[in-house]
């Protein structure tokens, strides 16, 4: 059997962190992998080689999502429904804490009311398979602010990146739009010194009007 490559190890964390969800569970429709909570998707996955694209639906985060370089409204409609499909050409692309988040939120849109509070507050990791209860409040505290700093910090430096990607467009776009203008000016002022030095043009069929003939002097 050959080894995993970066990409499907990375695909196995997600996997194990879906499935650590209460009544989730795993299909294969149309080839791809789909984790469902009561016969309902909240997240699918394909590894195509180094490839990694998933879609899962995010309506609370969905606009954010959107304004990373990897994502896209998914496709078949869903996009209007809040699914966001990202793509990523390898392993070191993928921010796993953000997608974990992701998938967080996916499943506490399709699970059942039921499932769902049995899951600690939103920031917190889920507890596992068997949904065991979360322990003293003091405990709870930290470990939201443990599990929620790696989500916060991957976010921050993707959101970065896009500002400075932005940045440079901008700047790019705007030292093209000046030297255009520029040079339309001058173009402008050549045509305009052009017109003034050329004298004009008699109308067409008519001959320039002769000058008046001067009167004899009297001497």
């Amino acid at each position: 059997m050959p080894a995993e490559n970066e990409t499907q190890k990375v695909e196995a964390v997600l996997r194990e962190h879906a499935m650590s969800y209460p009544g989730a569970h795993e299909d294969f429709p149309w080839g791809h992998r789909a984790m469902k909570v009561n016969d309902k998707t909240f997240l699918f996955m394909t590894v195509d080689g180094e490839k990694l694209n998933l879609s899962a639906k995010l309506p609370e985060s969905k606009d954010a999502a959107l304004t990373l370089p990897f994502t896209e409204p998914t496709e078949y409609g869903l996009g209007k429904s809040g699914w966001v499909t990202a793509h990523f050409d390898e392993a070191s692309q993928v921010p796993v804490p953000v997608i974990k988040a992701w998938i967080d939120e996916s499943y506490r849109a399709i699970a059942p009311r039921k499932l769902v509070d049995q899951l600690p507050a939103r920031g917190t990791a889920v507890p596992g398979p068997a949904s065991k209860p979360s322990k003293a409040a003091a405990g709870k505290k930290a470990s939201t602010r443990k599990a929620a700093a790696p989500v916060k910090k991957a976010a921050k430096k993707v959101v970065a990146k896009v500002k400075t990607v932005a940045k440079k467009a901008a700047a790019r776009v705007k030292t093209v739009a000046k030297k255009a203008t520029q040079k339309a000016g001058k173009t402008a002022s050549a045509a305009k010194a052009k017109t003034a030095r050329k004298p004009a043009a008699p109308a067409r069929g008519k001959r320039p009007a002769a000058s008046a003939p001067k009167r004899a002097r009297r001497s």
